[in-house]
């Protein structure tokens, strides 16, 4: 029941916030900060009683819903969707924490939020595809509230324009659940079969693959978002309160990616691998485009909003680089994007708070006002472009080695684009930041106080930790990465170069056995999955 737990606790917060009398709305900040502080414990206990090495889901639970549609609460959780919980559960209080100023409708502001965790926790662990587009479209309700109600001037265009992005590509998503519910009822003697684990023993043609590979690519490539998909990004960033932005760039975004890892590679692995170039070309073409975009831009909230365009090129140029130290790379860069880009966007928040602008041509000298900000934007900044030492160069070093291997062009095109990064952050910093102080309005600023270092501090230990010592957070991906792998290269012709491969920690035979020995489900799960 942990699992469930994970998903309930956010959202029975939810309903205690949503009772809380309007005549004590004072208590509406002190029970979300509370209640959201559950899952991150939940999360963290996982987190430990993990069995790293094992490639398959742990605390699995499986509660038939529907014996004649074959839907179900199932869940489970694995290297991959492990951090994704817990990165989930490290931001969500860290953001209701920055959102004590919100004046306007606080109690709704504090459920949507809540809501939204509940949602995004659904997405990464579900283990039926039906339960898995419930999730996936939850979590669209309470964004477009928060950035249509709280968010900036032109946040209704921003709200509208997110909404019909992501509906759009829902469509195609829901179609190609649909086809294979369809196919794996065949196989399971029911009408339908929405149980992933089974699907994974169908035998799909290479056409059909083709077609259920773009069906749900176009809803992960916009949440993504990939080129030439993000255009909703950049308003949707710019115009969402902070919170919003936080959530939205540390772990909303992270959901298309992980919706390419989880299904896209282990359903459809004959076009996956037929299609992993035109993939990586998008990514670069993103990571390139993004950071060139950014250069130029006079918000810094637009400017950070088109890094994450960049930053998520990376990650699919590593997912699809089809390798042990990509894929690895790859889910690096989606952790270390989000406690980075989250740290930004805070900050950024902060600023705002005091000066209500975020025009770059507004500030200047900061760093003489402000000393302990400029230099904890500084050491975001260094961590965004990949200074080693620091969490962002593990991953984009992962995912560049990995792609190397077996897209040598664009990796090297794509080491362009951490010389961009340098560019676009140091330059913005130096504007913002060095030199006199040329605007009066900005000489009576206050430095960052003990709540907003509260908020700050846990995000520089964790990039500082996971930086210089990345092993305990690969330990736990790299079985569940190389299990894709073999997948792949079981039901394809695909072979990873001999360097693209890393050694597994376990035999996934003796893992089986294990399993089975504990836990019959568990063991059914090894039979599926393990079977490549």
């Amino acid at each position: 029941m942990t699992l469930t737990l994970l998903i309930l606790l956010p959202l029975l917060g939810a309903l205690a916030v949503a009772v809380i009398p309007k005549r004590r709305t004072e208590l509406v900040f002190p029970v979300a900060i509370g209640v959201s502080i559950l899952p991150l414990a939940a999360s963290l206990w996982i987190l430990v009683n993990f069995a790293t090495g094992d490639p398959l889901f742990q605390f699995t639970e499986d509660y038939v819903l529907s014996e004649t549609f074959g839907f179900g609460w199932r869940l489970g959780i694995d290297g991959i969707s492990l951090f994704m919980v817990v990165l989930t559960g490290i931001l969500m209080p860290l953001a209701i924490a920055a959102s004590k100023s919100v004046g306007e409708r606080p109690k709704q502001f504090m459920v949507a939020m809540l809501v939204l965790e509940t949602g995004l926790m659904g997405v990464f662990l579900s283990l039926d595809l039906l339960l898995f587009f419930a999730f996936f479209e939850i979590v669209l309700v309470p964004m477009y509230l928060l950035i249509g109600i709280w968010g900036s001037d032109n946040r209704l265009y921003a709200a509208i324009k997110f909404v019909l992005f992501t509906a759009f590509g829902s469509i195609f998503l829901l179609a190609g659940i649909i086809v294979l519910a369809l196919n794996a009822g065949d196989a399971a003697g029911t009408a339908t079969s929405f149980d992933f684990r089974t699907m994974l023993s169908l035998d799909i043609s290479s056409t059909t693959q083709v077609w259920l590979f773009l069906a749900f690519g176009i809803a992960f490539a916009i949440k993504v978002p990939i080129f030439p998909f993000h255009t909703w990004l950049p308003d949707a960033h710019t115009e969402a309160p902070t919170a919003g932005s936080v959530i939205l760039a540390g772990v909303l975004l992270k959901m298309g990616a992980y919706g390419f890892l989880r299904f896209n590679l282990t359903l459809f692995p004959e076009a996956s691998v037929d299609l992993a170039v035109y993939v990586g070309i998008l990514g670069v073409i993103g990571i390139i485009y993004g950071a060139a975009v950014a250069i130029v831009q006079p918000d810094i909230k637009r400017l950070v909003a088109y890094s994450s365009v960049s930053h998520m090129g990376f990650v699919m140029l590593g997912i699809f680089a089809l390798t042990s130290q990509g894929l690895s790379g790859a889910v690096f860069v989606m952790i270390s994007h989000g406690l980075v880009t989250g740290a930004l966007f805070l900050l950024i928040g902060m600023i705002y708070d005091r000066r209500h602008t975020r025009l770059i041509s507004e500030y200047g000298g900061l760093a003489k006002v402000m000393p302990v900000y400029a230099g904890i934007f500084l050491f975001m900044a260094f961590a965004s472009v990949g200074l080693p030492g620091l969490s962002g160069f593990v991953g984009e070093f992962g995912v560049l080695l990995g792609s190397y291997l077996t897209l040598p062009a664009l990796a090297i095109i794509a080491g362009a684009g951490v010389i961009l990064a340098a560019v676009y952050m140091l330059w913005a910093y130096e504007r913002v930041f060095t030199g006199p102080v040329t605007n009066p309005e900005n000489e009576s600023l206050s430095d960052l106080g003990f709540r907003e270092l509260a908020i700050l501090v846990p995000l520089i230990v964790l990039v500082v930790g996971i930086g210089v010592y990345p092993k305990p957070v690969l330990d736990r991906i790299e079985p569940s990465v190389e299990i894709i792998l073999d997948r792949i290269e079981a039901t394809t012709d695909y072979e990873a170069p001999e360097y693209g491969r890393i050694d597994e920690v376990v035999d996934p035979a003796d893992v089986h056995t294990e399993s089975e020995d504990h836990d019959s489900d568990e063991g059914d799960h090894a039979e599926e999955e393990g079977s490549e």
